[in-house]
């Protein structure tokens, strides 16, 4: 009897799976926060991260073990209600990230208390809520919706369609951005929630995406995390504690664009699906080969330590390059100058009905002061040459202007509204 034999790409087809380009953290370019050398100062135990500030934060916050991330569209027609709606968001996030409720408790038990209460008794967890703005909310099917058209930043526009892009509209795009970062799932969720109650009337959901890490309790070294995959997933990062690395390439200096968004970063979201089981039937060798570093330590290839840097002229004995044309971490690095901040998440969202296997993967975000300097070069290497193609599929993609922080009398967004 005869077999016949397989390639990876030959198992995706039967699959009925694709490939995309995907910047995946065990790359050069870094992921979600390393303990090793890029970290800010560690949170005090209070569990509480100050909301009000100079910055958002949930940027250069070490990352937390859960996120609840929610884009959110605009109904209402009118700007005075939209500015009311960032006024009661920014009261309440202050109160959710000292582990207030969102109001004073209600005394009459006819009425619905203000906060949802599942977070009673809890502590802070190191809750962020960071806000962003996209580019519908300025310009939408040729209306300049609140009369802030002459606002948005050139910067601020969709991402392109990159070569393989199998979007979802269920998981593309948004007005507003959400993202809420905590060391418990169900403390992220309380602030989410009370949030979109807070705007019903004046916006819906248009999506919601939930991620996870290694948690603290399971890894007090505080590594590299990794991801699906199997790979450290961050060894790269600007350095957080360098304010000339954070201003060159995260926030958003003057005279980049309009004043308002001085302080501010922009961030990029992919949800990215990862083809797990066609991954556990490869060689180590080749999944080394593919991202260009090694599974056990981290290192890239030709490299002894995680944190070795990068060397894409080395090569073996026979002349070969250790870090092959495709790997992933070749093509992510470049010329070393195209560096954005990674604070990425995986997902499992149980079973995609299409193949019959696990719809995980990652929740790609990514900080940094000029996409089409920054992300946007990176990603289009990666879409056409990436050897990881074959195992990931990008199913979503936002684009979204953080705003800068809020002073403790005023609130976030005002300076984009006054």
């Amino acid at each position: 009897m005869t077999y016949k034999t397989y390639s990876r790409r030959d198992m995706l087809k039967m699959a009925g799976v694709g490939g995309v380009g995907v910047i995946l953290g065990a790359s050069g370019m870094g992921g979600i926060l390393s303990a090793a050398e890029n970290h800010t100062s560690k949170i005090k135990n209070t569990g509480i991260v100050p909301f009000y500030g100079k910055y958002q934060s949930g940027i250069i916050t070490p990352a937390q073990d859960h996120i609840n991330c929610v884009a959110m569209d605009i109904t209402t027609k009118q700007r005075s209600e939209l500015v009311q709606l960032f006024q009661d968001w920014t009261k309440a996030s202050a109160f959710m990230t000292k582990g207030k409720p969102v109001g004073e408790l209600s005394t009459n038990g006819l009425l619905p208390p203000k906060d949802t209460g599942e977070a009673a008794g809890l502590i802070p967890s190191n809750l962020t809520i960071t806000f962003g703005v996209g580019p519908s909310l300025f310009m939408k099917e040729g209306k300049d919706r609140f009369g802030l058209k002459g606002k948005q930043p050139k910067e601020l526009v969709d991402l392109p369609k990159f070569p393989l892009d199998a979007l979802k509209e269920e998981w593309t795009g948004g007005d507003l951005c959400i993202q809420a970062c905590a060391d418990d799932a169900q403390i992220a969720f309380h602030a989410v929630r009370n949030l979109v109650r807070i705007a019903r009337g004046k916006a819906i959901i248009r999506w919601t995406q939930t991620g996870f890490q290694r948690s603290k309790q399971a890894d007090p070294q505080n590594s590299t995390p990794r991801n699906l995959f199997g790979f450290k997933d961050g060894t790269i990062n600007p350095n957080l504690n360098n304010q000339k690395e954070l201003d060159q390439h995260i926030w958003i200096q003057q005279g980049d664009g309009p004043d308002w968004l001085v302080n501010g970063s922009y961030m990029v979201i992919r949800r990215i699906q990862m083809h797990i089981e066609v991954w556990d039937r490869s060689t180590l060798q080749d999944q080394e080969a593919t991202f260009g570093r090694y599974r056990d330590s981290g290192a890239s290839l030709g490299q002894d330590k995680e944190f070795d840097p990068v060397d894409l002229q080395k090569k073996d004995k026979q002349g070969n390059h250790y870090i092959p044309e495709t790997a992933h971490v070749r093509l992510a690095h470049g010329n070393g100058k195209e560096m954005i901040l990674r604070r990425g998440y995986s997902y499992a969202d149980g079973l995609d009905l299409t193949t019959g296997s696990f719809d995980a993967g990652l929740l790609f975000i990514a900080f940094q002061r000029s996409p089409s300097k920054q992300f946007i070069p990176i990603q289009e290497r990666l879409a056409k040459n990436d050897k990881l193609n074959e195992y990931t599929v990008h199913r979503g993609s936002a684009i979204f202007a953080c705003l800068p922080g809020a002073k403790s009398n005023g609130y976030i967004g005002e300076a984009l509204f006054a």
